[in-house]
């Protein structure tokens, strides 16, 4: 069976590839229009998100794998407090959008815990 960190990290490597392939994924969530510009951002977050997700698919449990959780934690934290930030006064679902964010770095972060606790 494979690890829960892989798991996380096949999960986060599709949703990244979800988003550079259909930004308004993110962008209607978000309340923000499609312009080049706000494409061109959500694409670079999907781009950063899939290399994360494979990160976390191919490390090796102990240190790299340590690592590669420890990156997606942060980027996760700082996408919440970007999108935490740059979207109030959006309406109702811009604070689950920073919800979501976090999420994914908590999700993540727990994996990597119950995977070292197990030995795998």
């Amino acid at each position: 069976m494979p690890s829960l960190t892989s798991l996380v990290g096949a999960a986060t490597a599709g949703y990244g590839a979800a988003l550079v392939a259909v930004p308004t994924i993110l962008l209607r969530p978000c309340g923000l229009a499609e312009t080049p510009d706000t494409r061109l951002l959500t694409r670079s977050l999907g781009v950063r998100d899939v290399v994360l997700g494979l990160a976390l698919v191919a490390a090796p449990a102990g240190r790299a794998r340590r690592l590669a959780t420890g990156a997606r934690v942060v980027a996760d934290a700082g996408d919440a407090a970007a999108f935490g930030a740059g979207l109030a006064g959006r309406g109702a679902r811009a604070p689950l959008v920073a919800l979501a964010a976090a999420s994914w770095g908590a999700v993540t972060l727990l994996a990597d815990v119950l995977d070292e606790r197990a030995g795998r």
